[in-house]
């Protein structure tokens, strides 16, 4: 009996020392139920429905670039986390504490934002590409600056494999602010080639000449045709402009057959009597002074 008494006593001073009894803990634990039961379900469905699909999605469409795959996954899964905290926390009504806080994270993203400006906007460009239909890995492309085959796309960078072997690393925000052609794409590449002729010589001649040259080059498309126009009236030259088709730049030297073009055409020029036109000619004005010098007195 006696020791009944002192464990209800110790039990008692324990309570009042605390502050806290049993009927007082309940709202906490029921809180901190509810918040486990939010991240929860956010996590689950957010780590086994969500991000799986995201994932099929990107490997549909980069099937050969397992680094964009990866990237996405750990980022929709950082997502998942952080969405999973905020909705357990609403769901527990810890809200007052979010929107005590929301100054503090405002400031803190901003501050995040301006130091990685750069960074974040070529992570916005990755994702851009990634999510457009029309651009993929094997896909040639043609901007600005150059054209090659998409080798692989990431999160910051786009690297390319331009016609003369060189592994071209460009960033997202390039690709996404310039205009973006896709000369190849259909089973087809169009070749522009440009040629001066001599104003004295038949034009007409010469374009049925240069038609010729692509027709028989081995690696030119029969369909469609090449076509030769006559572009601009050059203070020294007739610029012609010659169309022609390969089937597949990553698997033709593009810059071969250029070359073997350009051989044809001198050569069947030359035999048709049609002058590529030569250089421009200058002339030159103006006057030479020669100052004589006097013999040193000896």
């Amino acid at each position: 009996m006696l020791s009944v008494t002192t464990a209800a006593v110790l039990q008692a001073t324990t309570a009042e020392g605390s502050g806290l009894g049993v009927p007082d803990l309940v709202p906490v634990l029921v809180r901190a139920g509810k918040f486990v039961a939010g991240f929860l379900l956010v996590l689950v469905l957010g780590w086994y429905v969500l991000e799986p699909a995201i994932s099929r999605l990107v490997q549909e469409r980069n099937a050969d670039n397992p680094t964009i795959q990866e990237a996405i996954s750990r980022y929709v899964r950082l997502f998942v986390v952080v969405g999973a905290v905020f909705v357990g926390a609403g769901v527990a009504g810890y809200g007052q504490f979010l929107s005590d806080s929301a100054l503090v994270i405002a400031a803190g993203t901003l501050a995040v934002g301006v130091a990685a400006q750069t960074v974040i906007g070529s992570l916005v460009s990755g994702l851009v590409l990634v999510a457009d239909p029309e651009f993929n890995v094997g896909n040639f492309i043609e901007w600005s600056d150059g054209q090659g085959e998409v080798q692989s796309i990431t999160l910051r960078v786009t690297r390319v494999h331009t016609p003369d072997g060189k592994l071209q690393t460009i960033p997202n925000e390039t690709l996404t602010s310039d205009v973006i052609a896709r000369p190849y794409g259909r089973g087809r590449f169009r070749v522009v080639e440009h040629i001066g002729l001599a104003y004295e010589d038949d034009v007409d001649d010469a374009l049925d000449v240069l038609e010729e040259a692509a027709t028989e080059l081995d690696g030119v498309l029969a369909d469609p045709a090449p076509s030769a126009y006559v572009e601009t009236f050059e203070s020294d030259a007739v610029l012609v402009r010659v169309h022609y088709w390969i089937d597949d730049p990553r698997h033709r030297d593009v810059l071969g057959i250029r070359s073997a073009y350009a051989l044809a055409v001198k050569d069947r020029l030359e035999r048709a009597g049609v002058t590529i036109s030569p250089a421009s000619k200058r002339e030159l004005q103006g006057r030479i002074e020669v100052e004589r010098s006097e013999p040193a007195s000896t």
